[in-house]
């Protein structure tokens, strides 16, 4: 079986479409939602295949040529099949195959997908066939999604050196931010966020550990939901942490996100997450899309988040207003929320990755390695993969062995839980009677950096990575032209009040604006 990665050539302009071109560019506009598709799609002034036409050339225009986003790393070549099948199905019952009806999808390159590699962004990888789908992508499949292709994104879900570049892999190069091609869309669901917010899709999976859906939603300017851990299966996405993985979904609007997220959903018995006592999963989350939302709820205020961020102060402070404005009640946070979990999260990464990894290969014997020390070993021969990074992460990782690491495993394991849940937003929430709590998303994106790698400096969302609790980020507004956004966090199970709580905001703010794909070279 070929490979489908390529590199996509140049385009100056977009080929003619069904019906016409300029007709189809017209109908789709840069913040096209899923709800207008569908409604071109009913009046019939649109077709699936159309759609997905309009998308592979906007792919060739944007994501190479002389913008060359990088945002996608490589294309489904089924997918105009696909949609003349979704057409077909239409046209004969008069009925939508699912909530995702004839939805352009990109999928993180760390997700497996039948007939396209899964190289997790690293040349080891590049004959990774799996012999079946993921879960998660046969579900949006299901739902009636068109898979477009493959997202960009960190390599090794950017867990792999001790200084690292997000966004950069040596499969896809690297990903840039829409809003400037300079700066850094932040990782390691890179692709997925710049994608989307450049409308090279209408929705995007991301997979987050720590930060990885959240931040690029930040900084590309877009709508992202990790959920609780357990809400979706894993099974068949390339791992970090068995604790803390997820995949999750990202659009441009929460009414994408609610729809989404649906489809998305689902036990599974080969992830045991999925089947917690306590599990609580909803089969439409639109039912949450009230602009009274935080109509006398009370807001938790996490602003020691900010770390000082006087770039981030004025919109911190509007988006504050604008939430006692749509009648929430604030209460300030005095303290920063289980930052004493970081370290044993740490521990458990290390465990569960190498664990993880050896698992996922013996179930992909395509992939030709046997586990996390052949990878290590296939990474560090290539001259290419060790341009910038040392993987360090990956050799530590294969010396957590079962045989001795696994007593302080555990205990690591029931401290992060501890500090992150019953002494960290339990406690707090519980205490407090809040409902949410917010905090800043992050900071404006910084300049994409090889050699000193990222430089983050504000993030709020620790606490529930380390908890695998839910954790939605809503465009907020602007710092000289980059976008930041608002972190809306809450507890275990909570993601319907959450999208309802940012569904308000966004409502009420309407703060996301389309990207220019700008160059600066100022600092």
């Amino acid at each position: 079986m070929k490979s489908l990665i390529y590199t996509l050539g140049l385009a100056t302009a977009f080929t003619a479409c069904t019906p016409t071109s300029d007709t189809v560019t017209t109908l789709i506009h840069d913040e096209m939602t899923i709800a207008e598709l569908h409604a071109l799609y009913e009046d019939g002034s649109l077709s699936s295949t159309a759609a997905v036409e309009f998308y592979l050339d906007r792919i060739e225009a944007i994501n190479g040529g002389d913008i060359d986003l990088n945002a996608v790393l490589a294309l489904n070549e089924n997918a105009l099949e696909d949609a003349q099948r979704l057409d077909s199905i239409y046209e004969a019952t008069g009925e939508f195959a699912g909530p995702l009806h004839g939805v352009p999808v990109l999928l993180k390159d760390n997700i497996d997908y039948f007939g396209m590699p899964t190289t997790v962004g690293t040349n080891a990888l590049r004959e990774n066939f799996p012999s079946e789908s993921s879960p998660l992508a046969q579900q949006l499949v299901n739902a009636g999604a068109i898979v477009l292709g493959k997202a960009n994104l960190s390599e090794l879900a950017n867990f792999h050196s001790t200084v690292s570049s997000s966004g950069w892999s040596p499969v896809g190069g690297q990903c840039k931010n829409p809003y400037d091609l300079s700066r850094n869309p932040c990782g390691s669901s890179s692709g997925s966020g710049a994608a989307v917010a450049a409308n090279l899709c209408m929705m995007a999976i991301g997979t987050e550990t720590n930060g990885s859906i959240t931040c690029p939603s930040n900084n590309n300017g877009i709508v992202g939901l990790k959920p609780t851990v357990g809400l979706i299966s894993r099974t068949g996405i390339f791992p970090i942490s068995y604790t803390q993985d997820t995949g999750g979904p990202m659009a441009r609007t929460v009414s994408d996100v609610a729809v989404s997220l649906g489809t998305m959903i689902g036990k599974d018995h080969r992830d045991l997450k999925t089947h917690q006592e306590d599990r609580r999963a909803q089969e439409d989350y639109t039912s949450f899309l009230n602009d009274q939302s935080l109509e006398g709820k009370r807001i938790g205020v996490y602003s020691s988040a900010m770390n000082d961020n006087f770039l981030l102060q004025a919109v911190w402070e509007d988006a504050l207003v604008e939430l006692q404005m749509q009648g929430a009640e604030l209460v300030y946070l005095d303290d920063p929320i289980a930052d004493d979990a970081t370290g044993p999260s740490y521990e458990v990464m290390f465990y569960e990755y190498r664990q993880g990894v050896n698992d996922y290969f013996a179930n992909n014997p395509s992939a030709g390695i046997e586990d996390m020390w052949g990878l290590y070993r296939a990474i560090i021969e290539d001259s290419m993969e060790m341009a910038y990074h040392d993987h360090d992460l990956l050799r530590i990782s294969e010396n957590y062995t079962p045989e001795e690491k696994r007593e302080a495993y555990e205990a690591a394991l029931e401290r992060a839980r501890y500090l992150s849940q019953d002494r960290g937003i339990d406690r707090v929430m519980d205490s407090l009677a809040l409902d949410a709590i917010v905090g800043p998303a992050g900071g404006p994106a910084w300049k994409t950096d090889h050699v000193n790698g990222d430089h983050f400096s504000v993030y709020s969302g620790n606490a529930w990575a380390i908890s695998g609790y839910p954790h939605i980020v809503v465009p907020m507004g602007q710092v000289y032209g980059l976008p930041v956004g608002l972190s809306i966090m809450g507890r275990k199970w909570d993601e319907g009040n959450l999208i309802g709580y940012a569904y308000d905001f966004e409502q009420a703010t309407m703060a996301r604006f389309t990207p220019k794909f700008l160059n600066s070279t100022a600092p």
